[in-house]
């Protein structure tokens, strides 16, 4: 089961609104906010069409400093994932927000996943009116981890227009969130097979997967809701030439879940290259 740890001698969130010797005048980013161990900004460039839809492509930067990490989505065996909230906007119809593949991480609590150094989070915002600004306000309530973790709130603004290039470090981050791949496609990085393994107790789940040849391979897997808590997925022997397999127990279900017809999704992250599949515990 997942658990949420905190250092002891924090009584408070600490607000990320202090002085940052890097903060910037550019109007196509917003400046740090935080401290020496964590700061966030905004940044813009870009629009691109979705769906004949003017879309405009921005990311929320968090800076991290040595020794210090933050969470994925899923934050794994420990940790709270980072909160985006952007009620207090102009002009914004919807915000999609990507998530960059994850690193695997060992700690005291066991296997947690997440990001270090610096960390660009993707996003398609769509305004209400195309042919005018947009003004996101971001509220960030995430964590940061070293010897103890410790929850902050972040604050951000910045006034986006229609236009302009893409910056690199936006197209940089795009290209590392997870790439959908079907379950059994043929390509040399995928998840080949599911197996359902009922007679263990725990029930578990092993995952066979293909990767470029001589590529650690770092696996995991969420539940159909942000309440279900899987473990962390284990390389074990066993799988057919070619392939690398992965067991997880389905283990961490909320109360009164059942795992029958769940729908699970799985990030595999080899190198660069990261793929997303999606199946059914049928």
């Amino acid at each position: 089961m997942r658990s949420i740890t905190f250092g002891l001698s924090v009584v408070a969130t600490i607000a990320l609104g202090t002085f940052s010797p890097l903060s910037s005048a550019r109007a196509d980013v917003s400046e740090w906010q935080g401290d020496t161990r964590a700061a966030i900004r905004m940044v813009s460039g870009g629009t691109t069409v979705d769906n004949a839809r003017s879309v405009l492509r921005a990311g929320i930067q968090i800076r991290l400093a040595p020794g210090w990490k933050t969470y994925w989505r899923y934050p794994g065996d420990s940790g709270i994932p980072p909160h985006f909230d952007f009620a207090k906007s102009e002009n914004v119809k919807s915000v999609r927000v990507a998530w960059p593949a994850p690193e695997r991480m060992a700690d005291a609590d066991g296997v947690i996943i997440g990001y270090r150094n610096t960390v660009l989070f993707p996003l398609a915002v769509e305004p209400k009116d195309a042919g005018k600004p947009v003004t996101l306000r971001l509220a960030l309530d995430y964590a940061i981890c070293e010897k103890v973790c410790i929850p902050v709130h972040g604050k951000a603004e910045l006034t986006i227009k229609a236009g302009g290039a893409a910056k690199p470090e936006i197209a940089a981050a795009e290209k590392s969130v997870p790439r959908p791949v079907a379950l059994g496609a043929d390509a040399a990085f995928a998840v080949k097979a599911v197996h359902r393994d009922d007679a263990a107790k725990p029930q578990r789940v092993l995952l066979d997967i293909a990767a470029p040849a001589g590529s650690p391979v770092a696996v995991f897997a969420e539940g159909p809701s942000a309440d279900w808590a899987l473990p962390v997925p284990e390389k074990i022997a066993g799988a057919p030439i070619g392939l690398q397999r992965f067991v997880f127990a389905l283990d961490g279900l909320p109360p009164g879940a059942s795992d029958k017809g769940a729908t699970i999704r799985v990030t595999a992250v080899a190198g660069d290259d990261a793929i997303e599949t999606t199946f059914r515990l049928d």
